[in-house]
């Protein structure tokens, strides 16, 4: 055979090979015969999906860039050219500090949502601070309608009672910058001798940074913070490497040229100015510990300090997300609520429906708090009332595969803080379904007959995360399949930290040489607002109690036989619980219609964990945390 022919062969070899793939891959035509693909789980379009929105999506939405940009323009016409912008600003300025959504008022919205009544005007609430005025002041101005303001009003005194003091106001990033001038360029060069010696000490302080504590003084009129100097460590947390330096500053005064430094304590002992402190070194009358300065995060990072191994399992949609979320509306086929962030509150959700019926017109978070004990000024101070600071304010991005799944549904978050524009917050919010590994019910039977039957339980999750200094807080919403909601927050990042000196057993632990852990405590505060089966709602207790009876076919012997208890909680004092006290077994909210068998519809609240001992009552502070005390149902 010549090679030619060979050839030729070749060719139709080939060419059969092919036409044979195309039948195999195509399948067979009109003749009836099955395909020859393999069967796949078909997709399904958005119009089939088994959920609706409830076309509300604008009600309780944040505001938009758009509007955002229409408040100020409207507040910089209507508050004239001596407007400076916050970024900028200093305390003798005037500014606007913030402008977010103002929450209509529930018996509007609900007239709206449930009788189709006309929507509340959609408004703003900005808050600005006068500082150049004779009598400066924080004031809260609510501005609508938006999309196009036309009124502006103040609600200072109908919210407060009376006039903001401007000494309260929240400190702007351009102040901490001018503190941190202020300590950088004039203070600590009075101390450089020891600060050379202690703290490798470089021209203006470089490798030190500064972290603020609160609150800012000891009685009401005060301005002055206690600072904490700490190594400026690369790639990793400074918040576990103090020098032992801590400087008490006023700043109260409009001017930041008269700003001063009220105390100074260093390792364990107080002065009156860092001139002092640099005096008594070079008497040799200061006990130095030498802190070394190692100037990366080394092991202090929060990376994984090995190469990763096998990739970690996944979860997936087989046929797509069981989820829609359109602006700020999620649906799914058993869940529909509103979600939002408040710039200094936090994440909340509004008119929670589980199929289609209302349960929860509100869940926020209203306020977060951590209060911290030690030996130093710095530690034995600190309360940290987070939302001064801003839980929405310090939102940060979220990592797919990290701090939510890769599937995930990810929402932007725009706002205006410390600005004249809108800026934006990229991933802000993230939903996901989560099967949570366990069932949600099951049953396995060999009694009589044998079967089997189950349900895995998946989870709705809505999330953010606020990072407010050396702490991550991890905020979820959980819808489950049930009709439950649940609430938590995870608290990761670093542990604050103080530098180790005396007997520091009662205030922590060491973790590092020179560094102790301070003992803290944390805790939220969350606004639920049920509406089961309608505004009428009562509280009630149930427990469970062993009472004593004559067995009725042995009346000689007793029996022990468990009862449930009932109490109908009538007024606010009777369902008010001490936290971490004795409560009863289940409480719950009550409607005034019952189900089929007379029992009244309910919705059970439950308090899984609480943060331990609150601040004690005869605490000078204790009037502004009594949140945290104290929990109603309901």
């Amino acid at each position: 055979m010549n090679q030619k022919t060979i050839l030729v062969f070749l060719t139709l070899a080939v060419i059969t090979i092919f036409a044979l793939v195309c039948v195999l891959l195509v399948g067979r035509g009109g003749d009836g015969g099955e395909p020859s693909q393999l069967p796949h789980c078909p997709s399904i379009s958005p119009s089939a999906q088994p959920w609706t929105h409830p076309g509300q999506s604008q009600l309780f939405a944040d505001l938009s860039r758009e509007e955002l940009t229409a408040v100020m323009h409207f507040l910089t016409q209507r508050l004239g050219p001596g407007l400076v912008d916050a970024a900028q600003a200093r305390p003798s300025d005037n500014c606007v500090f913030s402008v977010e959504l103002q929450l209509p008022p529930k018996a509007a919205a609900l007239a709206h949502l449930d009788r189709g009544s006309p929507p509340p005007a959609r408004e703003a609430l900005a808050i600005v601070f006068f500082g150049r005025q004779p009598q400066p002041n924080v004031s809260e101005l609510v501005v609508g309608p938006l999309p196009h303001p036309s009124y502006m009003r103040d609600v200072t005194v109908e919210r407060h009672g009376g006039p903001l003091p401007y000494h309260r106001r929240p400190v702007l990033f351009r102040e901490y910058l001018d503190i941190d001038q202020m300590i950088f360029n004039r203070e600590l060069p009075q101390a450089s001798g020891l600060l050379h010696h202690c703290c490798f000490y470089k021209r203006r302080g470089r490798n030190l940074v500064t972290m603020t504590t609160a609150p800012r003084g000891l009685q009401s009129g005060d301005r002055a913070t206690w600072f904490g100097l700490y190594y400026n460590i690369s790639g990793a947390g400074f918040f576990l490497h103090p020098v032992g330096l801590e400087l008490l500053v006023n700043h109260k005064a409009l001017d930041p040229a008269r700003w001063t430094i009220q105390k100074v304590f260093y390792q364990g002992r107080y002065y009156d100015s860092l001139a002092q402190l640099e005096a008594q070194f070079e008497a040799g009358l200061v006990n130095v510990v030498l802190i070394p300065d190692n100037g990366t995060g080394g092991s202090w990072s929060l990376k994984s300090p090995v190469s990763p191994g096998p990739a970690p399992p996944l979860q997936f949609h087989p046929q797509g997300p069981r989820f829609s979320v359109q602006g700020s509306q999620v649906a799914s086929s058993l869940w529909t609520f509103s979600f939002g962030l408040g710039a200094f509150s936090g994440p909340r959700i509004f008119d929670v429906r589980f199929q289609g019926e209302r349960l929860v017109y509100e869940i926020s978070l209203q306020e977060a708090l951590a209060v911290y004990g030690g030996n130093s000024p710095a530690a034995m101070m600190t309360r940290y009332v987070d939302g001064g600071f801003g839980m929405g304010k310090y939102t940060t991005p979220l990592t797919r595969g990290v701090d939510c799944p890769y599937l995930a549904t990810y929402v932007d978050w725009h706002f205006i803080l410390e600005s004249q524009a809108p800026k934006t917050i990229r991933d802000a919010f993230c939903v996901f379904e989560h099967n949570q590994g366990l069932p949600l019910r099951r049953h396995h039977s060999d009694l009589y007959s044998h079967y089997f039957g189950g349900l895995a339980e998946t989870v709705l999750v809505v999330r953010s995360v606020s990072t407010l200094l050396n702490y991550d807080y991890v905020w979820d919403m959980v819808f489950h399949p049930s009709g439950a909601i649940e609430t938590r927050f995870y608290a990761t990042g670093y542990i604050s930290s103080a530098f180790l000196f005396g007997a520091t057993g009662k205030y922590g632990n060491q973790v590092a040489e020179h560094t102790l852990g301070t003992v803290h405590t944390h805790s939220a505060h969350f606004k639920v607002d049920l509406d089961v089966g309608g505004l009428e709602n009562w509280v009630w207790a149930e427990d469970m109690v062993f009472v004593p009876m004559a067995v009725p076919w042995s009346p000689e012997h007793q029996l022990q036989r468990l009862q449930v208890t009932r109490k109908l909680l009538e007024t606010e004092e009777q369902a008010a619980f001490l936290v971490g006290g004795t409560t009863p077994r289940y409480m719950y909210l009550a409607s005034n219609h019952s189900n089929k068998w007379g029992h009244p519809r309910g919705y059970r609240i439950q308090m899984l964990s609480f943060a331990g001992e609150p601040l004690p009552q005869n605490s000078s502070m204790a009037r502004g945390f009594s949140w945290e005390r104290t929990w109603w149902p309901g």
